[in-house]
């Protein structure tokens, strides 16, 4: 038995087929366009991330031999926050899908905490009032093109994130639906309540029937209509936002478990059990998974909104590199950074210091700069961002972090790694799967489906692939670090 995972990215879609020990037998990869209409502005087409989805899953299915390795079922994961809207008949989208990147809505945020809402907001969601989330783009939809908005109103066109359009899409249509994970990332959900808040829902003027019925993260939701998904008739039996499925895919089951994972963004996640742990500076509260039987398992959460896309940046901004890959031989070619700071501010700051009107910066630039210090300054960074979410964990979450769990595309880096690891003065464990967002989902739709029995079951066949043990240091560079973040907020504003 295997499980098809569908992991709908921020520039494309992945799909896996996992076999029952957690082996990847099939896998296929499609990018899909960015759209940058105005500064600040990130979009994508709705039937692009589609066509993806088809064009990855028909590669990965293309290898398999379909006597032993035919899926058995679906999971899905996806960026988070990105707001999608559809025809609930025609399954056409009405204008592009507004990315979790899009910092369009800063002045809704702003509003709403001069008017004193940001309290309770994030009493009620474990969150804060930032254009990251999916509220506020819903908000600036229904003000700027109340054409479309009337079509929301009137219940023709729903409104959701990735994995409900991709469910939608799926099943032509027969579900709307979205998974606790997702929902505790759009504002709109009371993640004490465990539903949809009316009150919410006020504050943010979005009608609660636009929204997807909340389904629990592992279980059967429907199947996938042949007719449009490759002659593939499947249970739907797991969704998760993409860092949640990181989580599960980690193995991270315990409360206290923690992963972090490289790819646009750094996110770093830890398991606080059925306890939704608060804090007051930077750290979001959000939902990691919810059982079948409705209990919800909480994760403590500090959000990087810019790392992989900074190396994104590198190779197609300025063309320095022609492939990430080419990074680690770049940091090594240098003895340090030569004195240049890069803070990767390129749509705002996430956590710790969430200001969404800082911007890219570049310090300590000389005449003997090269592209190689840029280089290894830009990974120095991705290090350094994420050591200033993890103290942050422990010194307002009082949690600990023994080890680092990582994964994602740039932690095949070994510079990278061992960077982490020094930054964080803790060991650092590479998945064996850098794809643990898919394997996560994949981990789900198994453990609804019986592919696995248990999550004993899944914590055995979860494999590692490497540990870096940090080596003794000091924190002149981070305090650096820390200096030009400070240089770089409310640039947008000057």
């Amino acid at each position: 038995m295997s499980i098809l995972a569908i992991d709908a990215g921020t520039t494309g879609v992945t799909a896996l087929v996992v076999s029952a020990d957690a082996a990847v037998v099939g896998r296929g990869y499609a990018e899909f366009p960015q759209h940058f209409p105005t500064e600040g502005w990130v979009e994508h087409d709705p039937n692009d991330i589609w066509a993806a989805t088809l064009a990855a899953v028909r590669d990965a299915l293309a290898t398999l031999d379909p006597d032993v390795d035919r899926p058995t079922a679906v999971g899905i994961t996806n960026q988070r926050e990105t707001v999608v809207l559809w025809d609930r008949e025609t399954l056409g989208a009405p204008r592009r899908a507004i990315v979790w990147q899009d910092r369009r809505t800063a002045g809704i945020c702003d509003q709403l905490r001069g008017d004193g809402k940001e309290p309770r907001i994030a009493e009620l969601t474990g969150l804060r009032l930032d254009p990251y989330f999916s509220a506020t783009k819903l908000s600036w939809i229904a003000l700027n093109e109340p054409h479309v908005w009337a079509q929301v109103e009137s219940g023709r066109v729903a409104v959701g994130t990735v994995d409900s359009y991709l469910v939608a899409r799926l099943t032509r249509g027969v579900h709307h639906v979205t998974d606790a994970s997702n929902a505790s990332r759009t504002l709109l959900y009371d993640i004490h309540a465990g539903a949809w808040s009316q009150e919410l829902c006020d504050v943010f003027r979005v009608p609660m029937s636009a929204l997807p019925e909340v389904v629990p993260s592992y279980g059967v939701v429907g199947n996938t209509d042949p007719s449009v998904f490759l002659g593939l008739d499947l249970p739907i039996a797991g969704i998760a936002g993409d860092q949640q499925a990181a989580l599960f895919g980690q193995a991270c089951f315990t409360p206290g478990s923690s992963k972090c994972t490289y790819g646009t963004g750094s996110f770093v996640l830890v398991n606080t059990g059925d306890r939704p742990v608060t804090s007051s500076t930077g750290l979001l509260t959000t939902v990691a998974w919810q059982h079948p039987d409705g209990r919800l398992t909480y994760a403590l959460e500090g959000a990087v909104f810019v790392t992989g896309a900074a190396v994104q940046w590198l190779r197609d901004g300025l063309q320095i590199i022609a492939s990430a890959s080419e990074t680690e031989a770049l940091a090594r070619s240098v003895p340090d950074s030569g004195g240049v700071v890069f803070v990767p501010a390129l749509t705002g700051l996430g956590a710790p210091d969430w200001d969404p009107h800082a911007r890219g910066t570049i310090l300590g630039i000389s005449r003997g700069t090269t592209r190689a210090h840029i280089v290894r300054a830009t990974l120095e960074a991705i290090a350094f961002e994420v050591q200033d979410v993890v103290e942050l964990m422990v010194r307002e979450g009082g949690v600990t972090v023994p080890e680092l769990a990582v994964d994602g595309g740039a932690s095949a880096n070994d510079f990278l790694c061992q960077l982490q690891a020094d930054a964080l003065q803790v060991p650092v464990a590479r998945a064996a799967i850098l794809d643990t967002t898919g394997l996560g989902a994949a981990f789900l739709a198994g453990l609804a489906t019986g592919v696995w029995g248990s999550t004993d079951d899944i914590a055995h066949v979860v494999r590692r692939d490497a540990r870096f043990t940090p080596r003794p240091g000091d924190d002149t560079a981070h305090r650096r670090w820390r200096v030009a973040v400070e240089r770089s907020k409310s640039w947008a504003t000057v």
